[in-house]
């Protein structure tokens, strides 16, 4: 299989790092027994939010956006262009602070709540959406037929060959409605 083009690849802004370490503090603050775990996870947390930073890619190309992170278990995930149906932005004051969004990629379909995908720190993650989001709109314009204005056509039928279909459907219909027994007049209490 040949490897898509690459449209664009996202970098991830470093100030990430210090609201992944706070996000873990506060987790820590409200366990009891996570206060006096917290000068671990000031240490401990700085490697760990370094590699996970040197591991998280987001590489937008013709087709999809692929995102590979993990730092033991590596997860890859390829979202389809036309399946993604919103990619948002959530700003909090914590991150408007350091100057981050986090992209929230939600598709169609998708099996769980929330976002099929969810990105801190993409730097200029307003232009990255918008990019996502006109290439989804190029894939759509490719794979919609010529003519289309957002109905989907019925697989082999052509439009002049709707109103027969269409008129078999309703006699089959009419042949089942035949066939029911009568329903039982409504009892009176």
């Amino acid at each position: 299989m040949n490897d898509p083009r690459v449209l664009r690849e996202a970098r991830f802004n470093p100030k990430v790092r210090s609201y992944w370490l706070l996000n873990g503090s506060v987790v820590l603050l409200f366990t009891v027994v996570g206060i006096p775990l917290l000068p671990v996870w000031w240490i401990l947390g700085q490697w760990f939010t370094a590699r996970y930073l040197e591991r998280i890619t987001c590489t937008l190309t013709e087709r999809s956006l692929k995102v590979t992170r993990g730092i033991l278990v590596r997860r890859e995930m390829t979202v389809p262009l036309d399946k993604i149906t919103d990619v948002g932005l959530v700003e909090g004051p914590i991150m408007r602070s350091l100057d981050l969004q986090a992209l929230r990629i939600e598709t169609a379909g998708q099996s769980t709540a929330g976002a099929a995908v969810q990105l801190v720190g993409i730097e200029n993650g307003r232009g990255f959406r918008d990019e996502v989001l006109r290439q989804r709109d190029r894939v759509a314009e490719q794979t919609r037929p010529s003519g289309s204005r957002g109905a989907e056509p019925v697989a082999g039928v052509s439009p002049a060959g709707m109103v027969p279909l269409l008129a078999e459907i309703r006699d089959s219909l009419h042949r089942i409605e035949a066939r029911l027994p009568e329903p039982d007049p409504p009892r009176e209490h």
